[in-house]
């Protein structure tokens, strides 16, 4: 292939990198899906057909691991808060988006409290700032159009969400905590009670 003057073509080292680095964390995606965050990295690297030198050179120890698949979960529920918004009514969008934040929040407690632990401190990752801009999207489309009360902020449905995705935690059934965000979405879209002067 012929290239201009000022294109960079990606050598095949590089292609192949980044290539090895996707494999590494589909892989432990669904390594951290079935076995947890203790999941063997091994195994990982060998789901990936890498070898565990591969997976060392792109991530050094287990947080960089945990960290890179939680970002990359991260960006795929910020992204579905731009996808229903552009195809869903500001309602549906809001109702489905927080539907895949409990699915997010109930799948990935696991990793983010084993990078807690790990580093001692939060992830290389500003995961809370993300999602409540990806929150603040589709909550301010609602209530532009009234579908949901103007008193309500990105940062309270977060709190609420979480909430129930820790008080559900160990359920493996999934109802108790659909039933719970139902209420949730029910009161966003009740009129605030005016405040009793008693």
């Amino acid at each position: 292939m012929t290239t201009g003057p000022g294109q960079d073509v990606p050598s095949p080292r590089r292609t192949d990198a980044r290539l090895n680095r996707e494999r590494l964390v589909a892989a432990a995606h669904e390594e951290f899906t079935e076995a947890g965050p203790d999941a063997s990295l091994n195994a990982i690297a060998r789901r990936a057909g890498v070898g565990p030198g591969t997976l060392y050179r792109h991530f050094p120890n287990r947080r960089a691991l945990l960290t890179a698949v939680l970002a990359d979960r991260i960006r795929t529920l910020c992204e579905r808060a731009e996808a229903f918004s552009a195809t869903y009514g500001p309602d549906e969008a809001l109702a489905r988006w927080l539907d895949a934040f409990l699915a997010h929040a109930r799948a990935n407690q696991g990793i983010g409290g084993a990078l807690l632990i790990d580093g001692a401190g939060e992830p290389d990752i500003d995961c809370h700032r993300l999602i409540l801009e990806a929150a603040d999207q589709v909550l301010v489309r609602a209530q532009r159009e009234g579908a949901v009360r103007p008193d309500l902020t990105a940062e309270d449905l977060i709190r609420l969400v979480t909430g129930i995705a820790l008080a559900t935690a160990r359920d493996i059934d999934e109802e108790p905590a659909r039933r719970l965000l139902r209420l949730v979405r029910d009161a966003a879209h009740a009129r605030p009670r005016p405040m009793s002067e008693d």
